[in-house]
């Protein structure tokens, strides 16, 4: 009866648990490498620092569908400044924002990344997030309430604007922003659907106040949202849960 020795001292076993250790090492290796690709090089409160050596990967270059290409990581500096400071004197105090509204600041749960200034596109080339009015193949379905026409309400009750359209994934047939036209007509922002709660007569919005809705960062145009604009929609919305009021950045208890 064979016992899977190979030698006095090592097994078939014994074998597949060294072979297992050494893969288990290298996607360790691997994955911290990899992980190094974004936000690096690293800023400090001292400046910005430089990192090189272990575990910081070579430079990788990737091929995008417009043709153009992008390497990380790469010293490529933020165009942000920083619109924060220490709450007290020691080194590694929270940050506070600075200006007079917060939501604007980029910081904490309003922080949004550098990307790109370009809409995401289809792979048939077209913009993928469009307002219905640009979208003619696309309807609200008929099973649900249809929220245009119907007025915003912020966390305070006051109402922030009115619907006025619906902005829909094309790739996913799924409704992903609300347009809302503010009270006095000047402009229409954007709402993220995931941070509404839409009834038949009312949109209710808790991140926000009714009247912060006139500060949401704008788009560029009417029939499309790049990367960029939306990471500031998300952000300011974001902030909103911690700034929107300032009793929601005292202590719980």
């Amino acid at each position: 009866m064979g016992t899977g020795a190979i030698t006095q001292y090592v097994d078939v076993a014994q074998l597949v648990l060294y072979a297992f250790w050494i893969f288990f090492f290298g996607i360790i290796y691997y994955l911290v490498r990899e992980g190094h690709r974004e936000g690096y090089p690293m800023e400090t409160e001292s400046g910005r620092g430089q990192i090189t050596g272990w575990p910081m990967p070579q430079p990788k270059t990737y091929l995008l569908p417009d043709g153009s290409e992008f390497s990380v990581p790469n010293d490529k500096v933020s165009p942000q400044k920083l619109m924060a400071e220490p709450s007290h004197g020691w080194i590694g105090a929270p940050m506070q924002p600075v200006n007079a509204n917060p939501m604007l600041d980029g910081v904490g749960p309003g922080a949004w990344a550098d990307r790109a200034d370009v809409p995401d596109m289809t792979s048939h080339g077209h913009p993928r997030l469009q307002p219905l009015r640009f979208s003619p193949d696309f309807t609200v379905n008929a099973k649900n309430s249809d929220p245009r026409g119907v007025p915003v309400i912020g966390a305070d009750g006051v109402v922030g604007g009115t619907v006025s359209d619906l902005w829909i994934d094309h790739s996913e047939s799924q409704f992903r922003y609300l347009e809302v036209k503010l009270p006095d007509g000047s402009r229409s922002v954007m709402l993220p659907v995931n941070f509404a709660r839409i009834k038949s007569d009312v949109v209710q919005v808790r991140s926000i106040m009714g009247h912060q809705f006139a500060q949401v960062p704008g788009l560029k145009r009417e029939d499309q949202i790049t990367f960029l604009e939306e990471e500031k929609v998300m952000a300011y919305y974001g902030a909103g849960t911690l700034y929107a009021d300032p009793q929601r950045a005292e202590p719980l208890i």
